[in-house]
């Protein structure tokens, strides 16, 4: 098709963050968007153990503080398998630039994790992304 849609590099996206609201908001933000959640969770063991399935994973947004421990967690072994991370967090953890892609600063504006994803889809695409959200830091760089 001429010009239809390009085709995401991101399409599925487990989301694991321990506030409800913003959990709720990027899951409907996501969905409404055109992304398929994978699973949402607030527990670091139901996000280990989605990272571990066979379920295909492209993005896990991962707050740090989680109620069952550190979102660091499921970040490391997202990384293990390949998984690319962006944390969604307050403040970055120390040495996320080892474990993650980037980092969103909440609180954000919705439209910052659609348009820090895409910065992210378009670095996929071996290019330079034109211009970051103010609360995303971007860690990747072109190989």
């Amino acid at each position: 098709m001429l010009f239809g849609k390009k085709k995401r590099r991101i399409q599925r996206i487990l989301v694991v963050e321990d506030e409800p609201l913003v959990a709720f908001d990027a899951e409907h933000l996501l969905a409404d968007s055109g992304f398929e959640i994978v699973a949402t969770t607030d527990l670091v063991s139901e996000g280990l153990a989605a990272v571990n399935s066979d379920a295909p994973i492209d993005l896990v947004l991962v707050d740090v503080s989680l109620s069952d421990g550190s979102g660091i967690d499921v970040a490391r072994a997202a990384r293990q398998r390949g998984i690319p991370v962006m944390f969604v967090t307050g403040a970055c953890p120390e040495g996320a630039r080892e474990l993650a892609v980037g980092c969103l600063a909440k609180p954000y504006p919705q439209r910052d994790l659609l348009a820090a994803i895409e910065a992210l889809e378009t670095l996929l695409d071996g290019k330079a992304p034109r211009k970051l959200p103010s609360s995303f830091s971007l860690f990747a760089k072109l190989a």
